[in-house]
């Protein structure tokens, strides 16, 4: 099956699905942080959609679709300290258009079965509701990360290993959780780069559930969100 990993640097899909046999590439304007750079284009992912591909798998840059930062997207006063390149108003409404039609792009291409994966935000609202949410805990991870899923002719995915969490007064919290509920990476620059890789249990779960799949001919295009479609695929 020829897989593309869109809008991924980390290589963790791309590696899931090579390791059974498929041929998989990442795509990213980044160079591929495992320095894999034999099945990693590192262009505009738009620039190969059109090609022979089996299988579409994408993570869009989630900075514009996240329901963070609600206040910048105001025309101000602002009272937050706004850090430099920070995108507020006008700007940053057009950047959330942008992304919200960067992901109807993805969606409508030519390529039979596709999953777009986005954290929870404003994809719900603009794009449709995913036909699954998912967990990193349900697939052998110790971590909590709500991740939306929107698929194309592909199954929602089943949990293959839960992970128990610790009880904080009555609350579950799992390892990259502190105490309070929150994530316990510490601000730096690259903080935006290691929330967004892939955990290794879905990337593996994904290869193992959708990788078996039969080629699918002239696929139907289905309605975002549509799960009674989705589901009898």
């Amino acid at each position: 099956m020829r897989v593309l990993v869109g809008c991924e640097h980390s290589g963790a899909m791309r590696r899931a699905f090579r390791a059974l046999g498929h041929a998989a590439f990442s795509c990213d304007l980044l160079p591929p942080t495992d320095g894999d750079t034999r099945f990693h284009l590192q262009c505009d992912v738009r620039d190969l959609l059109d090609d022979d591909w089996d299988m579409g798998i994408f993570h869009p840059t989630c900075t514009y679709l996240t329901n963070s930062a609600a206040w910048a997207y105001g025309d101000g006063p602002y009272h937050q300290r706004i850090k430099p390149g920070t995108l507020v108003g006008h700007a940053r409404r057009s950047a959330r258009e942008e992304a919200v039609a960067f992901v109807r792009r993805l969606w409508a291409a030519p390529i039979p079965r596709i999953a777009i994966e986005n954290p929870v935000g404003h994809l719900s609202r603009r794009f449709g509701k995913p036909t699954q949410v998912i967990q990193p805990w349900w697939f052998g991870d110790d971590a909590s990360k709500a991740t939306c899923l929107w698929l194309k002719n592909l199954p929602p995915l089943t949990a293959s290993r839960r992970i128990a969490p610790r009880m904080v007064d009555g609350r579950p919290r799992w390892a990259n959780q502190t105490d309070s509920g929150q994530n316990r990476l510490s601000p730096t620059e690259d903080r935006w780069a290691l929330r967004a890789t892939t955990y290794p249990g879905i990337a593996a779960a994904a290869a193992a559930q959708w990788g078996h799949l039969p080629m699918v001919a002239d696929a139907p295009a289905l309605v975002p969100g549509d799960r009674q479609q989705e589901m009898s695929l």
